[in-house]
């Protein structure tokens, strides 16, 4: 059955006029009397009984009207999420982002977005950037928070968005009390000190960096984790580079964080083109920008 025809029988039933009907509807007597015939062959039954003051539901109608009134339920239903939807009062956007993003920025962005949107659900996956980026390619995920070292941009599809977010500065972690904590130029002092490296990017940073300072580094332990990084630290089992976020994240009291000039990682955001017209996903690219700012260090902390 023409569910457009159910509605406008649903019409006549409610107002039990065909000419009623038509004024509700704004068209004409005999295009609503049309329809209703149309939809009497359709259900090979007669809904309507005509008489002097209107029209009586058969049998076969009250039965119909019931299913008419479920129809124009759904309807409604349907028009008030999309508005709820378009008003971002409800949604779910689907996010991937890597670890030390997990512990900051995401969390402010999400408490922000449960204040002002409390229908907009954020569902959050951990991973480093090329996993996210797959996520996001796949359809796995709507949005993803992506790192990148030394000015390179993260792969992407060309269907693809990238959007700059802002920069995490990288330091170097030492032991309380280390010499190079008051080197002119700490680097050099650690050309023969073991050191801990992260993720497949920051160990490709991590040699960058020291080979830029004269020397290869010796890597005697890999994690990604930067609370086991900076415990290995404490215990003067070597040191590291960390990201400023990992270091907001948390940081051990028996360590402390040097600046390096010029040494930092970009993050971005990666979406599909598309998906920034969804206003869900919109207002999330913009908490999580406010999160990028509110989380950016306005000195180099040295601590």
């Amino acid at each position: 059955m023409d569910p457009h025809r159910l509605l406008i029988f649903r019409e006549v039933a409610r107002t039990e006029s065909i000419a009623a009907a038509a004024r509700r509807l704004g068209w004409t007597q005999p295009a609503v009397s049309q329809h209703l015939r149309r939809l009497e062959r359709q259900a090979g039954l007669p809904l309507v009984v005509r008489h002097s003051r209107g029209i009586r539901l058969t049998e076969a109608g009250a039965t119909l009207l019931r299913h008419a009134d479920a129809i124009a339920t759904r309807l409604h239903a349907a028009e008030d999420d999309m508005a709820a939807l378009a008003d971002l009062a409800a949604g779910t956007v689907r996010l991937a982002a890597f670890p030390s993003a997990c512990a900051t920025l995401v969390p402010t962005a999400m408490t922000n977005l449960a204040r002002h949107r409390p229908g907009l659900e954020i569902r959050m996956t951990q991973c480093e950037p090329p996993a996210a980026t797959t996520l996001v390619t796949s359809g796995e995920a709507d949005l993803a928070v992506l790192f990148s070292h030394d000015s390179r941009l993260p792969d992407h599809g060309p269907d693809l968005q990238l959007i700059p977010l802002t920069d995490d500065p990288v330091r170097l972690v030492v032991p309380t009390g280390h010499p190079a904590a008051t080197a002119a130029a700490p680097l050099t002092c650690l050309a023969s000190t073991p050191w801990i490296a992260g993720c497949p990017s920051c160990a490709t940073h991590l040699a960058h960096t020291c080979e830029a300072a004269g020397f290869s580094p010796d890597v005697q332990h890999s994690t990604d984790d930067y609370v086991v990084v900076q415990n290995l630290v404490a215990r003067g089992l070597g040191v590291a580079l960390l990201p400023q976020l990992a270091l907001d994240a948390y940081h051990h009291p028996d360590v402390r964080a040097l600046p390096l000039a010029t040494t930092e990682r970009a993050l971005y955001l990666l979406c599909h083109r598309e998906a920034l017209q969804i206003p869900a996903v919109a207002e999330t690219v913009r908490a999580l920008q406010q999160a990028a700012t509110a989380h950016r260090p306005q000195t180099p902390p040295a601590t």
